[in-house]
């Protein structure tokens, strides 16, 4: 029996934010992450009629002897996003060396690029408990990681365990310049062009 299809359907929306930030700056040129998180999420479920009840933000953190302008940027925007609501969950950013060739001189340079740990996974793990929990009727992901296509396999066998509708979306920016124009595997792709981001801009000044 297919499950009935709620009138008022009841989104959380989960936000990678290095993800968002990589992606925005492709398509869109920003070198920094600019977006605020309320009004983006708002945007993408008021854009399909979904009722958003709650926005969970993940981010890795540069240590503050590795980084200080940008430890200290992500510190004074998580603690504005903490008072808007917003559940957060960060994480201390890794270092390594990566190598690159330049393209005009042909040479190898070594640069330290910092990656986040864990993000992914606390992310699997928040969709499929709050699913299991039946908070939600649809979930809303910023991201384009292809990893999480599993998740949204699990949410249908719950959806098949409960007998209840449950959808899960991914949403990006994308633009001609994109090189990623292609959302979650197995989710509805939510694609957010230059006017939809603009609109949702941070006006505060972190730095």
């Amino acid at each position: 029996m297919t499950p009935a299809e709620p009138k008022v359907k009841n989104a959380i929306v989960f936000i990678d934010g290095q993800n968002l930030y990589r992606t925005a700056k492709d398509a869109f040129g920003y070198h920094y992450p600019n977006y605020d998180i309320k009004l983006l999420a708002g945007w993408a479920c008021s854009s399909r009629g979904w009722n958003l009840t709650d926005i969970y933000f993940y981010t890795g953190i540069p240590d503050p002897q590795d980084d200080a302008l940008w430890h200290n940027f992500w510190s004074r925007k998580l603690s504005y996003m903490g008072r808007m609501g917003i559940k957060l969950f960060s994480r201390p950013l890794r270092y390594h060396n990566e190598d690159f060739t330049c393209p005009s001189c042909n040479k190898i340079y070594t640069s330290l690029v910092g990656h986040e740990k864990g993000v992914d996974v606390r992310i699997a793990l928040d969709v499929i408990r709050l699913a299991h929990e039946k908070m939600y009727d649809v979930a809303v992901i910023f991201s384009q990681d292809q990893d999480l296509s599993e998740v949204a396999d699990e949410v249908r066998r719950i959806s098949i365990e409960q007998n209840r509708w449950i959808r899960i979306a991914s949403a990006f920016p994308v633009s001609p310049t994109s090189k990623n124009t292609k959302g979650i595997n197995k989710t509805e792709w939510i694609k957010i062009d230059r006017q939809a981001y603009d609109s949702c801009v941070d006006q505060n000044d972190y730095l």
